[in-house]
């Protein structure tokens, strides 16, 4: 039985992120939750039809979803513990100018990878469960503190991605997210459409992923760190 919960802990590894959140799990941002990041996560076992729990399987046929994953979850985590700087530029019709997104991380990400850790595996309704934890340290929950001021407004938005691109298409969605948040809310606040707006943000609570109609779509809401608004020059 030991060397079977040892084999669903590594098939997890290959099978990891469809979802990073039920919906009915959300936990609220209290002071705990802001000291321990603790997702509940969970993945289709049918999605991966040459994965079996068993002590006799090759291992490296987890190695390319299991690349994928030491991507993805930093990724989010990181987006939680130090958020993203960002530069976007709305779309302009008349000015032929296409609507971009571009995210960069604020610290590299390597600096939380090994404090992840992945716990507790199970399988409920043939999906493979685990929770994947990280424990900020005293540093990190001060800064989460200040994210938190009321001086930062929160915004939110829903993204989508492409599910046959497997894990980039969760990452594509969580960027599409922050697109649609940060255009929700400037749209409110700005008269005239400018050239580019950046700025900075901070991932506020856990999010939630799931699957409709063959895309990947995924909530988030932010902590918004406003930069710089540029506008367009008068002639």
């Amino acid at each position: 039985m030991e060397r079977n919960v040892q084999n669903v802990n590594k098939g997890f590894l290959a099978v990891f992120v469809l979802c990073l959140l039920c919906t009915s799990r959300l936990f609220a941002q209290t002071p705990s939750v802001v000291r321990n990041i603790r997702l509940p996560l969970w993945a289709e076992l049918d999605a991966y039809p040459g994965l079996e729990l068993s002590s006799d399987k090759d291992e490296d046929q987890f190695d390319f979803p299991i690349s994928q994953m030491r991507k993805m979850a930093p990724f989010i985590v990181n987006g939680m513990v130090y958020g993203w700087n960002f530069v976007y530029v709305p779309y302009d019709k008349a000015r032929g100018v296409e609507e971009y997104l571009e995210i960069t991380e604020i610290v590299p990400s390597d600096v939380i990878r090994d404090g992840i850790t992945y716990a507790s595996p199970w399988i409920s309704n043939n999906n493979l469960n685990c929770w994947v934890e990280y424990t900020r340290t005293d540093s990190q929950v001060q800064s989460y503190n200040l994210w938190a001021s009321i001086q930062n407004p929160v915004i939110a938005g829903i993204g989508y991605g492409s599910v046959e691109k497997g894990f980039e298409g969760i990452e594509e969605a969580a960027r599409e997210s922050l697109k649609a948040a940060i255009r929700n809310h400037y749209r409110k606040t700005i008269k005239n459409k400018p050239k580019e707006i950046t700025g900075s943000v901070l991932i506020r609570k856990f999010p939630t992923l799931g699957i409709d109609s063959g895309r990947y779509v995924i909530n988030l809401d932010f902590f918004l760190e406003c930069g710089k608004i540029i506008e367009y020059s008068v002639y």
